[in-house]
């Protein structure tokens, strides 16, 4: 979860390639990058919790119509350019998409600079610490509070389901969401998530039974090395919970998914995502 060695550079704003679009058309989501820009509405929004304002920002299709909803979770660096062009990518795919700043209790996004560096530890403390401060309650109220914000947004289809997708801590934050608003989210997607199996009595998984949700975990091999037990536990928890679910060890390294980090696997990334494409298309009904 979150290795102290993989991390570096993921505050860099990298631009596209030529392959990662060839990729994208593979995956049925291809556009040119002026396209990219500007089949969709971007907005910086604050939304109204019970703890305070968070700050976000909004992307939906241009053109009249509505679409279902997806909630996007972060990473442990916080909302910032990549997460920003995954939300919009998502939306150009036909979404209303909120991207939060899940640490707006402690500082406004973005928590990092360009300057900042995973591999020492002071400044990995610092993170670790907003990370700290986010609650359990505090999370399932955010999820809750998020959702009821898409829901509200006139472009939303709400005879439609939501779906909520997070990275690295992300992934457990997601399968809350999923037991928070479990009336509304039909699909839930997990990346290289740290955290979903523990020993605790709040481990994530066993919130399995309490969600209405289709899983796709997606699971970093450094991390299936380090935990071989948790995809077990997961396959089991599913199982038992009657829930469809794929979850796969992926021949990457924790943080693959995230363009601008140094294990960033282009190829594993864009067959993640279309993974995810195809969950959307077929729950989020």
């Amino acid at each position: 979860m979150c290795d102290d060695d993989i991390h570096v550079g993921l505050v860099e704003e990298p631009k596209p390639s030529r392959r990662t679009f060839g990729l994208m058309t593979v995956a049925g989501a291809a556009m040119a990058s002026n396209a990219y820009a500007g089949a969709v509405v971007e907005k910086d929004v604050e939304v109204k919790t019970a703890d305070g304002t968070c700050d976000a920002v909004l992307y939906y299709p241009t053109g009249k119509g509505t679409w279902p909803a997806v909630l996007i979770w972060t990473d442990i660096m916080g909302l910032r350019p990549v997460f920003r062009e995954m939300g919009k990518r998502l939306a150009a795919q036909g979404h209303v998409v909120l991207v939060p700043n899940p640490f707006y209790r402690s500082k406004r996004a973005p928590v990092v600079d360009a300057t900042f560096d995973f591999s020492k530890p002071e400044e990995r403390a610092k993170v670790f610490a907003l990370r700290s401060a986010m609650t359990n309650d505090g999370i399932d109220r955010d999820a809750a509070t998020f959702v009821a914000f898409l829901d509200a947004q006139p472009q939303t289809n709400t005879k439609k389901k939501v779906g909520v997708q997070g990275y690295c801590m992300g992934g457990p934050l997601s399968f809350r969401t999923a037991a928070a608003v479990p009336g509304r989210i039909a699909a839930v997607g997990s990346f290289h998530g740290g955290g979903l199996t523990t020993k605790n009595p709040d481990s994530p998984h066993l919130l399995i039974p309490k969600t209405n949700a289709a899983y796709l975990v997606a699971v970093a091999q450094n991390d299936d090395k380090q935990q071989p037990e948790s995809k077990d536990i997961l396959k089991a928890a599913f199982a038992e919970a009657r829930k469809s679910a794929t979850v796969e060890v992926y021949p990457a390294a924790h943080g693959w998914c995230v363009r601008g980090s140094a294990v960033y696997d282009e190829a594993a990334a864009e067959r993640a995502w279309a993974e995810l494409t195809k969950l959307y298309k077929a729950r989020l009904v």
